[in-house]
């Protein structure tokens, strides 16, 4: 019984590298179309003057489907695939962190803090140039200008289409902000996303051995997993969420200093504004969080070397 219950995590020596790399890229790009929505629901939420346009998550996604259409709300989604590297160096480095702590403690919680802030700290540094010009496309609307950027149109008043749209921005932060434009908010990212993935994966581990002593011994383990996976996710989005809307005003509005922006928006909106777009990261995250927690605990198992399989209940 006491086998059953207790939840045998795979480590990475425990992988079969190849199947775990080609079976992670294409889970990754799956769960990124069906909650890119959200993000830039989310970002456009973030960024707005208290509620001048829309007034929540699901007012925005209206307003957005009937102004621009479905491409509307994948604007910036090209670009936004590239963070598929970043994703690949997130889960490695997460990883071998934890074999590495390993030699020091056994305890998971100290496995999860520290390997969870460290792949972060390396996803961040590849995803911030990234997120600054999704984000900007993200920000563009048809005849508004909604960003410090907006892409120009052709002739006929359409936009340019794609990756025209990314270069326009690309050149424009350049003229602006040079190299460094493109790291504009990361000190701000860094101190959003290292607690929130330091925060996230001790979280998912606490709850998932919590629900694995008060259900059957005969429940699957990836349910406990399955559920674990959104209580961390909104726990952690809580905790983080004032220094994301920090960042994406940052990155998305050109300040350079993390304590005017915060100073700013406190003026502006109070304590609540700390919280804007809180329940479309909630929205966008429980989905995904559920199949990013099961397709990773697949994928794991997927990839285990075959010797190892037999001698795991699942």
């Amino acid at each position: 019984m006491e086998d059953k219950r207790n939840i045998q995590i795979i480590e990475w020596e425990h992988l079969d590298k190849k199947k775990f790399y080609v079976f992670g890229v294409a889970m990754t790009m799956m769960i990124r179309v069906s909650v890119y929505p959200f993000t830039l629901i989310r970002t456009r939420l973030q960024v707005q003057k208290g509620k001048s346009l829309y007034h929540g998550t699901f007012d925005a996604f209206i307003k957005i489907l009937r102004a621009d259409g479905v491409t509307g709300l994948y604007r910036g989604f090209l670009v936004n695939t590239f963070t598929l590297i970043s994703g690949q160096c997130y889960v490695t480095t997460y990883e071998l962190t934890r074999k590495f702590v390993a030699d020091y403690s056994q305890s998971n919680t100290v496995k999860s803090l520290v390997a969870g802030g460290s792949a972060s700290l390396v996803a961040q540094s590849i995803t911030v140039p990234i997120d600054v010009v999704s984000q900007h496309l993200m920000m563009q609307r048809k005849g508004e200008k909604t960003g410090r950027f907006q892409v120009r149109g052709t002739p006929e008043g359409q936009g340019v289409v794609a990756f025209g749209q990314t270069k326009d921005i690309i050149r424009q932060i350049l003229r602006a902000d040079g190299l460094r434009g493109f790291y504009r908010g990361y000190v701000a990212s860094l101190l959003t996303y290292i607690p929130n993935s330091a925060v996230w994966w001790p979280f998912y581990h606490f709850y998932a051995e919590q629900l694995s002593s008060l259900c059957p011994k005969e429940c699957p383990h990836i349910v406990f997993q399955a559920i674990s996976g959104p209580l961390a996710a909104a726990t952690a989005s809580i905790l983080t969420n004032p220094m994301d809307v920090i960042r994406t005003r940052v990155q998305v509005e050109g300040k350079n200093s993390i304590i005017l922006t915060f100073r700013q928006l406190m003026a502006e909106e109070g304590p609540w504004g700390l919280m804007k777009g809180l329940s479309a990261r909630i929205i966008s995250a429980t989905p995904s969080t559920i199949v990013i927690v099961v397709g990773y605990e697949s994928l794991k198992k997927l990839s285990l070397r075959p010797e190892l399989v037999d001698s795991r209940h699942w």
